[in-house]
């Protein structure tokens, strides 16, 4: 009998299918476990198509299943929308929560008679998952807790919570009140009982050098009940400055040899991730402040994924040809325009960087920090508020594009000019961009040997092998 499978089974959107992708491939990399990775057809396809830092070599450590679900609708998003959620991933979401729990209770009891055990390791979203591992004889899971885990404090240790916000002047942000009411409902409905969920512990996309007061609030909250806090952020690969021009990780993409011409920290990364859309008025204002900024920059302008990615037909590109046919005349030698896919891990990694204006999704704030880019952040929905108040009050590694109370007007070009301009070239720009790279060299040295994050992953494998 093998000794020990574990299962990832990450929520149907790139954020939470990239963190337990990374996740799963650095378990594989360091043997001693088999490694399986389970989610819709689709959703496995666009978790190994977008992984970046990783080569084929490495994906084929994973063993990738495909949790069946009925057919769905994929509508476009709509930038036009009055709120920036993407509530046009519903009924992919409310399709794979009906029919994802099937077909993973049979692939658990397929390998609970291969293994002495199995180890469920599921997105927070996806309590369904814990219940099944439970019905296992040899089953046991942990939650994965995509978001910062100070958002997590404060559900589960309020007091204390508070008393850091306190002493830190922060303003306390919940997602419950950045999300839509429809989806806030389906969290409700998916989220099973305490008593229905018997996770042995969390494991957390954070590490000490970024969120270590909110980390032993936590741990010591759950080690009353006998439950155990791994922090193993980052969990995306630490790249060098130069990796893409090393080894042989995939096609090189095109915007890499156009940064390697540029001055080192000289170059604004503009990217809002993968569900989120501006308004067609915001996307002529950032424009706008992009040219009249003079700075250099890649801006990544795409709209917010669909259900099925690979349903996409390039919406934004027939919706703004005359916007981007006159931007990138007007800024031809001094930015870049993508409207597909990035390689935003070897864009933040490389020397020419010097910071990135970001949605704030924790997958990102932790790629930008742990390369030591400071972040312009511009919230969307959900836990991204929160994010930019830990990053511009508390890390203070960030700065506020526009305040949240003001996130469904349209930012005007000036604001934005404003921010890119403190951030590019003033002195509190670069005690801010010191600050990003202060961070960065702790999380590399809590990824070092002997290193916090080294030592939270050594002692999850070691827990799990037991």
């Amino acid at each position: 009998m093998e000794p020990v499978a574990v299962v990832a089974v990450p929520f149907p959107a790139q954020g939470h299918l990239n963190q337990l992708l990374h996740l799963s491939l650095q378990l594989a990399s360091r043997g001693g476990v088999d490694v399986h990775y389970a989610a819709p057809a689709a959703h496995v396809r666009q978790a190994r198509a977008r992984v970046q830092g990783w080569d084929d070599a490495a994906l084929r450590s994973v063993r990738f299943h495909d949790l069946g679900i009925s057919t769905y609708v994929s509508p476009p998003p709509d930038p036009a929308a009055g709120s920036p959620f993407p509530s046009h991933l519903m009924p992919l979401w409310e399709a794979y929560t009906a029919g994802a729990p099937a077909p993973l209770a049979a692939l658990l009891g397929k390998l609970s008679a291969s293994y002495r055990r199995v180890v469920v390791v599921y997105d927070r979203i996806n309590d369904f998952a814990a219940q099944e591992a439970a019905r296992l004889h040899n089953g046991e899971a942990f939650v994965m807790y995509c978001l910062a885990v100070s958002m997590l404090a404060r559900r589960i240790a309020p007091q204390e919570h508070q008393r850091i916000l306190r002493e830190n002047d922060l303003t306390n942000i919940s997602v419950e009140d950045c999300a839509t009411e429809e989806f806030v409902d389906y969290i409700r409905r998916t989220r099973a009982t305490k008593e229905m969920s018997p996770a042995r512990g969390i494991l957390t996309n954070t590490c000490r050098a970024l969120e270590g007061e909110f980390v032993d609030v936590v741990a010591g909250q759950l080690a009353a009940d006998g439950k155990k806090v791994f922090a193993v952020g980052p969990l995306n690969p630490l790249l060098h400055a130069n990796a893409s021009k090393q080894g042989e990780q995939r096609q090189r993409h095109e915007c890499l040899d156009w940064l390697d011409k540029q001055p080192p920290a000289s170059v604004l990364y503009v990217s809002f991730g993968t569900t989120s859309s501006l308004r067609a008025e915001q996307i002529e204002e950032l424009a706008s402040a992009l040219r009249g900024s003079k700075q250099r920059f890649i801006w990544v302008l795409r709209d917010a994924d669909r259900g099925d990615i690979f349903a996409d037909s390039g919406e934004i590109i027939i919706r703004h040809t005359k916007l981007l046919r006159e931007f990138t005349q007007h800024t031809e030698g001094t930015g870049l325009v993508i409207t597909g896919w990035a390689p935003q891990l070897e864009i933040l990694a490389h020397d020419a960087t010097a910071a990135f204006m970001s949605h704030c999704g924790w997958n990102s704030t932790m790629e930008s920090l742990s390369h030591g880019k400071p972040i312009l952040a511009w919230p969307m929905h959900c836990d991204q508020p929160w994010d930019a108040e830990l990053l511009c009050k508390y890390l203070k590694a960030g700065v506020l594009v526009r305040p949240w109370e003001k996130h469904n007007e349209v930012t005007p070009a000036k604001d934005i000019q404003e921010v890119i301009e403190e951030a590019m070239l003033s002195d509190d720009g670069i005690a801010m961009r010191q600050r990003a790279r202060e961070l960065g060299d702790a999380i590399r040295a809590s990824v070092a040997a002997g290193g916090s994050l080294r030592k939270d992953l050594d002692d999850f494998v070691a827990y799990i092998t037991r």
